[in-house]
């Protein structure tokens, strides 16, 4: 570990050597790499340079106590080394997890499909619930919702729902939502009181940009059409519905929400592009960590993770074994629980990759 910490110096050293030399300032692109590149260094770097410093401190301390020292100033060393050794042990703690790799979208803003899955109605309608819980997490952290597209299905679900939730590290805390979420519960359209399960599913995209993504017009098919649904006159006097096909991965947008054809476009090729970017992140990751089975950090959206089972007022995150009792809340948007734990136990699967690297 201290090797890697030694490279890590060296680089930051050189960095900011680079971001002073005039030839990078003149040129922004490169200027604003370098910078960002230092910024993510700075702290790892700030925390090995004070653990050296106690380091050296603490050497200095122990060859104070192999003198010959009156009793107070012995006890004093001695509370003095003690003192050192803890903060040693808790930089080295910090140092370990400052190493860890980096989720390279976990600062970017998030693309958010949820769709009703097995259950008809009853699994759409826990698919609104489930847009709802989001939208009030996302408010509590202060993000910024906007629904893209929704296909409701006139009882208040969704058969599919389409949003953007922008602010700071949206993806470092939603990606976690990835997958299949089950719901047990008594519908309302039960005469008898029996519990049902159905599902509803979730995926998780981080929002790519134009310069991240090369996507060929000449690769992209364009269809419109008559809107259809609800609309009044507009859906039968303008073709304003646009179907985006990319070809070559076979990925199909269709958006109609606007009046404007233009703005649908401009939708849909939002949505398309960040499946395109997911697609080429999620085909890469299964090429670099082939055996990771779990949906945390591999986008696993066949898996169930989470059951919501209203009767027992629980909800249950099975990829960590955590159920929490408290359904409610967590409908309404209290979803730090889940998601601390969900972090930390990344954190501890990076932890062990990297041990065993050392």
């Amino acid at each position: 570990m201290l090797d890697r910490l030694e490279q890590v110096e060296g680089r930051y050293d050189e960095l900011n050597e680079l971001l002073s030399d005039p030839d990078v300032i003149s040129n922004t692109d490169r200027l604003m790499n370098l910078s960002k590149e230092e910024a993510s260094l700075r702290e790892t770097v700030a925390t090995y340079r004070r653990y050296k410093e106690v380091k050296s401190e603490l050497q200095d301390t122990e060859e104070m106590l192999n003198e010959s020292l009156d009793k107070d100033m012995e006890d004093m060393a001695k509370e003095e080394r003690a003192s050192l050794q803890a903060e040693i042990a808790e930089m080295e703690e910090a140092l370990k997890v400052l190493l860890l790799p980096k989720d390279e979208n976990d600062e970017r803003n998030i693309i958010m499909e949820i769709r009703g899955a097995a259950g008809g109605d009853e699994a759409q309608l826990f698919a609104a619930d489930l847009f709802e819980m989001y939208q009030r997490y996302a408010d509590s952290q202060g993000w910024k919702t906007e629904v893209l597209a929704a296909n409701s299905n006139g009882l208040g679900g969704y058969k599919e729902i389409t949003l953007m939730i922008t602010g700071t590290n949206v993806y470092s805390k939603l990606k976690f939502e990835n997958g299949a979420h089950r719901v047990q519960r008594v519908p309302q359209t039960e005469s008898q009181g029996r519990i049902h399960t159905s599902t509803a599913t979730v995926v998780v995209m981080p929002e790519a940009e134009d310069v991240e993504v090369d996507i060929d017009e000449n690769d992209i098919r364009v269809d419109i059409y008559h809107a259809s649904g609800a609309g009044g006159q507009h859906v039968n006097k303008t073709a304003s519905a646009v179907r985006l096909t990319h070809e070559p991965t076979g990925i199909v947008v269709a958006m109609q929400d606007e009046r404007s054809q233009l703005k649908n476009r401009e939708k849909a090729m939002k949505i398309l592009r960040s499946r395109v970017y997911d697609k080429i992140t999620q085909e890469a990751q299964a090429e670099v960590d082939a055996e990771r089975k779990s949906a945390v950090g591999t986008g696993d959206r066949s898996e169930r993770i989470r059951t919501y089972n209203f009767p027992q007022s629980r909800v249950t995150d099975h990829r960590i074994n955590l159920t929490i009792q408290k359904l409610d809340q967590i409908l309404s948007g209290k979803l730090d629980e889940f998601i601390d734990a969900l972090m930390l136990w990344e954190q501890s699967r990076k932890m062990e990759q990297l041990q065993n690297e050392y």
